[in-house]
């Protein structure tokens, strides 16, 4: 064993005197280029792949925190997918790649792109789609990617409960009030504690005065058409035969209606119930 450890040491004291002979000015990026892929290091490294893979991690977090080299983002995937290859179960790199393509290249593609290796190759761990969804929701703005990395996130055993929720918060925003409400509702039934419980009651109040008000909205315009006005109160909408009922909310208050410009709320706002 020693003297592999040995051998392994002085290949990659050859790689690295090889490579630091290269200007990188000239070509920049050439450490990462001249790296071979993952599954062919891997033979070569006589069954010390994630010794490897540790080196390799420590190196490039030593070379992309160098900020004199350009360009140095180009390869980024393919020096994390050789150290996922080496050692796919090897959880740091995803997590610690993701981070620097975020803060350091400003890149939410990228980290997502290093999260979704890590997923690929550890299918049963949740802290890669989760984190995707969080930076998918909150830097990126896209609630339907955020959506699906919660759902995936979610449906693995072992996952916190807040994955639910991200997802019934995500498809909320992306107007899928349906699965909102069905996820919101789970949550409340199953809540640990009243915190949990009040945050799902709050979240389908929420949910349900947006599906109400929309309903309203139409009821009121579908007057204004008719009678070129707006109704005096809500109630007219029954007497009108354009809504068999008037909802009321969450907590069974009736909504605010301004019958001057025709605007309709709740009473309160969901998180000072």
């Amino acid at each position: 064993m020693g003297l592999v450890l040995v051998l392994l040491a002085i290949s990659f004291m050859g790689l690295k005197l090889k490579l630091d002979r290269i200007q990188r000015k000239k070509v920049p990026g050439s450490s990462i280029i001249y790296i071979p892929s993952g599954k062919y290091l891997k033979l070569a490294t006589f069954g010390y792949s994630s010794l490897v893979a540790d080196i390799i991690y420590i190196w490039a977090i030593q070379y992309y925190s160098d900020q004199t080299i350009p360009n140095k983002f180009d390869y980024f995937v393919h020096i994390f997918s050789i150290i996922s290859e080496l050692d796919p179960k090897y959880v740091d790199p995803y997590e610690v790649g993701a981070l620097i393509a975020f803060y350091d290249a400003k890149d939410i593609a990228l980290a997502l792109k290093i999260l979704d290796l890590g997923f690929a190759k550890n299918p049963s761990y949740w802290i890669f789609p989760l984190e995707a969804g969080h930076y998918a929701q909150l830097y990126k703005k896209d609630f339907a990617l955020a959506k699906e990395y919660f759902k995936k996130a979610m449906d693995i055993p072992g996952a916190p409960a807040i994955a639910k929720r991200l997802y019934a918060n995500a498809s909320f925003r992306v107007n899928d009030v349906r699965t909102a409400w069905e996820t919101w509702l789970e949550v409340y039934k199953t809540a640990p504690d009243e915190q949990i419980r009040k945050i799902a009651s709050n979240h389908l109040y929420r949910v349900k005065a947006a599906v109400d008000i929309t309903t309203l909205e139409y009821g009121v315009a579908k007057f204004r058409e008719k009678y070129g006005r707006n109704p005096l109160d809500l109630s007219q909408l029954i007497r009108a035969k354009i809504l068999p009922l008037i909802p009321k909310d969450f907590d069974g208050k009736d909504y605010l209606y301004d019958p001057k410009v025709g605007d309709i709320k709740t009473q309160v706002v969901p998180w000072k119930r």
